[in-house]
């Protein structure tokens, strides 16, 4: 038996701790024990309708109750899990069915488990001639321990499974037309949920976890489902409707279950402080028990980071709490993290010396910028920078990151078949951009995403970050998109989403303090800016935007200053 599984089988025997889910006004919990009967149940059905050893299966299912026994039946019985997206409401039904046949044919899917949530698109699912079945037929009711568990099923269950064994086949984010999964196997995933653990001191028996996120996300699934259904933390868990509809029930469940582990994407940050803020009574919250805001997936904003610590700071929240890291699904989730109450560190390095791809500590008086430092590599990975002429670059030289250890994958599955992720090497080239400062990993940005003007190297992310700073701004919502103008120096545009998006004076006034915030950080000027309303820009399934999609905002037409739109293309 892998040494996940075996985990797993032992917490649910030694712990009395275990899941918060359902209606934030009415959570139901159920003790990892329960958890671990209801997954025995379903381990028990896939294995009577036939799934082999190292079968696949892909699970559809919004809600945390479903998804936990759901994807701990699926390892007992030896199989691999694929968690599938799921549509948003601004999903065209057509356009999710065509992608979702996609990725099950990549994965070689053998059955589909689906909770209530998603009990209308069986029947389209039928008509494909995709095999499902129900998870309330397997299980009952999702949170309550069903009564199936007898002594010929632990016969059954669980099926041997070694180290190399395939755990979680992982979808890519989905940013080009054909589906990508990153191959997890049990030892990948139990090394980094372990060494997540260490870098986050984090106890049993004491901690108590808390999140928002999609469990289709690497985040949300290894983070927070993973590693505490493995190790046996109390986890509070909602789904990401749940906090887009009332994003106060996020503090509120830090409050009342005394949390000391969240976490979430820049974003989720960005709103909890405009939340926050809002609030006239001290007392309505106390977050004084918060030790960990983990802090990922997407670029983080220092700015952001201390608005939180000051809208935060009258309900207790402690300005250390944030915990910066780096990961990648390719590495099952974490490659680096800072260390607990460090709070957020920032590099200043000096612009000029940038430009010329070193990152020197900033002198008194030169032009700077600013980068997140996310801590030390994990114990198990190693992290080194690599020039474009295929040298290995020292401290402080930028170059492209690349990771090997413990908990990177072996490879991916495409749709022409087993790809493998290491150079001659071993090494997993990343596509990120940045440096090592003592050892720590700093991201400057994605290295097909820069915009080179003038021999310098203009990352979007900081762009991006001086636009949003702008109120009437959408924070998250704006994308720098490289442009053709006609001429061989590189440009870039602007599209951003603002409730301002159809006055044309507000779009006038919006833009032009855009520009001028974006001179300002990165001295250089977009060609034009593209006000749209809110909901417009496309986004992965994990909350990333799609540049090349954004690009599309910029085809014929006026801007909203009223000059002609130049050909793009993506960043």
């Amino acid at each position: 038996m892998s040494q996940l599984v075996d985990t797993i089988v032992a917490t649910a025997s030694a712990t009395d701790r275990g899941l918060v889910t359902g209606d934030p006004q009415a959570p139901q919990r159920q003790a990892w024990a329960q958890v671990h009967k209801q997954a025995r149940q379903v381990a028990h059905g896939l294995v009577a309708d036939g799934l082999r050893p190292g079968g696949s299966v892909a699970l559809l299912a919004a809600e945390p109750a479903w998804i936990a026994p759901a994807v701990q039946g699926v390892w007992l019985a030896g199989g691999s899990v694929t968690m599938l997206h799921q549509p948003t409401p601004r999903t065209q039904l057509a356009d999710w069915v065509r992608d979702t046949l996609r990725a099950l044919d990549l994965v070689g899917a053998d059955v589909v488990l689906l909770d209530t949530s998603f009990a209308a698109v069986a029947a389209e699912l039928a008509g494909h001639r995709v095999r499902y079945r129900m998870l309330a037929d397997m299980i009952g009711t999702a949170g309550t321990a069903g009564t199936s568990d007898t002594a010929a099923d632990a016969t059954v269950v669980p099926v041997p499974t070694g180290e190399h064994d395939i755990a979680l086949l992982q979808l890519t984010s989905g940013t080009t037309a054909l589906p990508k999964a990153v191959r997890i196997t049990h030892g990948n995933l139990l090394a980094n949920i372990v060494a997540m653990a260490e870098r986050g001191h984090l106890d049993p028996g004491e901690d108590v976890m808390m999140s928002w996120l999609p469990l289709f996300h690497d985040m949300g699934m290894i983070a927070f489902m993973a590693l505490p259904m493995t190790l046996g933390l109390e986890l509070v868990k909602l789904t990401p409707g749940d906090f887009l509809g009332a994003p106060l029930v996020w503090p509120t469940l830090l409050a009342r279950f005394s949390v000391t582990i969240t976490g979430a994407p820049n974003f989720g940050y960005a709103l909890l402080r405009k939340q926050l803020a809002t609030v006239q009574d001290p007392a309505a919250f106390d977050l004084s028990a918060l030790r960990i805001a983990l802090n990922g997936a997407e670029p983080i904003d220092e700015a952001v980071v201390r608005g939180l610590a000051e809208a935060g700071a009258r309900f207790g929240l402690r300005s250390d709490c944030m915990l910066a890291a780096y990961g990648l699904a390719e590495a099952t989730l974490a490659v680096s993290a800072a260390s607990p109450s460090g709070g957020l560190r920032v590099d200043v390095v000096d612009s000029a010396r940038l430009d010329a791809g070193v990152a020197a500590p900033a002198e008194p008086g030169s032009a700077t910028r600013t980068f997140s430092r996310l801590g030390m590599p994990l114990r198990g990975v190693k992290v080194a920078v690599l020039g474009p002429d295929g040298t290995r670059l020292g401290e402080r030289q930028i170059g492209e990151l690349m990771v090997r250890g413990e908990s990177v994958t072996p490879g991916y599955l495409t749709v022409e078949g087993p790809v493998d992720a290491h150079d001659e090497e071993g090494w997993l080239h990343t596509g990120d951009l940045g440096y090592l400062a003592d050892g720590e990993v700093v991201v400057c940005g994605r290295s097909k995403d820069v915009i080179i003007m003038a021999g310098r190297n203009i990352y979007p992310t900081d762009i991006e970050r001086a636009a949003a700073s702008v109120d009437g701004v959408r924070a998250g919502n704006v994308a720098a998109v490289r442009i053709d103008a006609g001429s061989r120096r590189e440009g870039f545009a602007i599209v951003l989403e603002s409730r301002y998006a159809g006055d044309t004076d507000a779009e006038l006034a919006l833009s032009r303090q855009v520009v001028a915030q974006v001179i300002e950080a990165v001295d250089a000027r977009p060609v034009t800016v593209r006000v749209v309303p809110p909901g417009s820009l496309s986004k992965t399934p994990s909350g990333k935007l799609r540049r090349a999609e954004a690009a599309m905002h910029l085809a014929a037409g006026q801007t909203a200053a009223g000059t002609p739109e130049p050909s793009v293309s993506a960043v």
